[in-house]
């Protein structure tokens, strides 16, 4: 399955589906977007093995500029890829799903490549698939949370914040360490 509710939590084991999703919108949007995207990868917990997700599919575009995305917002548009806002700071958010249902499939984050956004994106990704155990306390923090939080997704992202800075640390430290 792919896809939620607006505003709901909902958890599912790791599907295949969601990859294989993943890189047929990856495929679209490098055909979209040409030369403005630097890179383009599957992030979030839909790209982590092993660990329940909200089975909403997160792509990070990663841009030279922000302003080069503007151009596109058009073409991205025609193609069912819809412009939200900048809903973090130096990040631009694109939804893909029926919207007249609040009904949503991807969330595409836009950000540019290589900075502190787009690296916390791929480390966390890498590091949770490179170290179970760290995944299996993410994964724990999140079952309590959606259970306690299914129909408030604020309060379920919020709980989350305080081990998804703990395990971006431990991310960065063992990037640093792989790439020297």
């Amino acid at each position: 399955m792919i896809g939620l509710q607006r505003g709901t939590v909902e958890l599912l084991p790791h599907q295949m589906i969601w990859e294989e999703t993943a890189a047929k919108t990856i495929e679209l949007l490098k055909s979209l977007l040409k030369d403005v995207a630097v890179d383009v990868q599957h992030v979030g917990s839909t790209a982590i093995r092993n660990i329940c997700a909200k089975p909403i599919i997160d792509i990070a575009v990663g841009v030279n500029d922000l302003d080069s995305i503007k151009p596109c917002i058009g073409l991205l548009e025609e193609n069912g890829i819809i412009f939200r806002k900048e809903d973090v700071k130096e990040q631009l958010l694109f939804v893909i799903g029926d919207f007249k249902k609040e009904f949503r499939t991807h969330h595409i984050h836009v950000v540019e490549w290589n900075s502190v956004a787009w690296n916390n994106y791929i480390n966390f990704r890498d590091y949770l698939n490179s170290f179970p155990e760290c995944a299996k306390e993410y994964d724990a923090l999140k079952r309590k949370l959606a259970a306690d939080f299914a129909n408030n997704r604020g309060s379920y992202t919020a709980g989350k914040q305080e081990l998804i800075d703990k395990l971006l640390k431990q991310a960065h430290l063992w990037r640093m360490k792989e790439n020297s």
